[in-house]
């Protein structure tokens, strides 16, 4: 039997997000409890830090350490660890019952903490986005809901989930209105892909990592919120309205990741996005997924309409396409819009493997599933470097972009590059405006 009258001894397993706040809001202020380390996946280089004593708190003087997940077991032993609680997002049921029985195998329990537990509660109403997996369409959802509510004359705050790959000290509370912010803060592409789009549509972007300062100084400045969420997680911030979107090019999922399935249980209305690419057996899908998972929700059809900023300069061309790189990579798609761009513009899209810098290739290994395109893969410097030399190598007249982020002012390439944007619109009634019209009506917001 445990000992109850000394310290929990808690290992968290996260990938520089969900694990940050899980602590922050459970865990840093908790005698009973002792959090002896991280571990940190999925993204490149964020293990082999401390969480600094400055977030850590006071019963932390020292930090905590960030170590790679691959030494669980190895933590466990040397930490007599009580508890590892599973704490990032986008990954399959399995891989969740795998780690859990690292976590027993070492003779540890094994959590999962729920929304009951992290959400904090704001003083101006919240309009939450999900998805069932990365890549579905929250960001341009997003953007296009901050656009009505400031139509409304309402001041809007973007909170996005965080993405700390830096300094975490200054890194605690970010607030981007700029691209000249973005600059600053020395952002990855993956950074700004989500950042850039909400900054050029004119809202104000919060992230970082300590998230209950963050909301209090969102709420200074806004009238509304918008959380703007990353990956499949739910939100940090209690919604009034939480609108989960499912993939209807990806039926099946919804139900077979974490925590996308909860995701979609937990939410008010269920919107079946990319409709306008979808078969409609596909739909049909989704939309049967999504009432079977969550009967009470109202579900609503939406499209993610692609446009080339040229194409006339793109058809008939051979081109390199560069697409949004987490869609691809913790998404799972095999290419994305700027790949259908160039396509319905009749590009002739080469395979960008033969000339591929050995640094990317190497990043790429874990993903033989895309096909046909080069993820923007630029989490630090050498990294954005080597996705230079990659495009710079492709012998082709034009680059199509499909990541959100303007890639010509970060690069320099000798071929010119012609931007993919997409966006959200409404197809059904009624539809999501509706909905939060109702919500506006209703807290007497407008």
């Amino acid at each position: 039997m445990p000992d109850t009258n000394t310290e929990r001894r808690v290992l968290i397993m996260g990938a520089a997000g969900r694990d940050f706040h899980n602590f922050n809001v459970v865990y840093r202020e908790a005698t009973s409890t002792r959090v002896v380390a991280f571990t940190a996946t999925q993204i490149p280089g964020i293990a082999d830090r401390r969480y600094p004593p400055s977030l850590a708190g006071e019963r932390y003087p020292e930090g905590i350490p960030i170590e790679d997940e691959s030494a669980l077991e190895a933590i466990c032993e040397r930490e007599r660890v009580d508890e590892v609680v599973f704490a990032y997002s986008d990954v399959r049921h399995e891989t969740v019952m795998h780690a859990a029985s690292r976590a027993l195998g070492a003779g540890a329990d094994f959590t999962l903490l729920g929304p009951d537990s992290t959400m904090l509660s704001a003083s101006v109403p919240v309009i939450a986005v999900s998805a069932t997996r990365t890549g579905t369409g929250k960001s341009q959802t997003s953007r296009w809901l901050s656009r009505r509510l400031r139509d409304r004359g309402l001041r809007v705050a973007a909170l996005r989930h965080p993405m700390p790959y830096g300094d975490l000290e200054r890194q605690r509370v970010q607030r981007f209105a700029t691209p000249a912010d973005l600059d600053v803060a020395d952002c990855t592409i993956e950074e700004r892909e989500e950042y850039e789009p909400h900054i050029a549509s004119g809202s104000v972007v919060y992230a970082g990592v300590d998230y209950a300062e963050i909301l209090a100084r969102a709420e200074e400045e806004a009238d509304a919120i918008i959380w703007d969420g990353g990956n499949n997680d739910f939100p940090f911030v209690r919604p009034d309205l939480h609108i989960v979107l499912t993939d209807a090019l990806r039926p099946g999922d919804a139900d077979a990741f974490h925590p996308g399935e909860a995701t979609l249980r937990m939410a008010d209305v269920v919107v079946i996005a990319k409709t306008n690419a979808a078969s409609q057996s596909q739909i049909a899908e989704a939309e049967a997924e999504a009432r079977a998972l969550n009967p009470s929700a109202t579900i609503v059809r939406a499209a993610s309409p692609v446009v080339l900023d040229d194409p006339d300069a793109v058809r008939g061309k051979r081109v390199l396409v560069v697409d949004d790189g987490p869609t691809l990579t913790h998404g799972g798609m095999a290419y994305g819009a700027g790949y259908v761009a160039a396509v319905d513009a009749g590009a002739e899209v080469i395979d960008p493997a033969p000339y591929l810098d050995p640094a990317i290739r190497d990043a790429l290994a874990d993903y033989p599933h895309i096909a046909h395109v080069l993820p923007a893969l630029g989490y630090g410097a050498d990294q954005l470097a080597a996705l230079q030399r990659s495009i710079a190598a492709a012998p082709v007249d034009i680059v199509v972009s499909g990541t959100p982020i303007d890639l010509g002012a970060l690069i320099e390439v000798p071929q010119p590059i012609v931007r993919a944007r997409y966006e959200f619109a409404e197809v059904s009634e009624p539809g999501l405006g509706a909905l939060v019209d109702e919500l506006l009506r209703r807290d007497e917001i407008t």
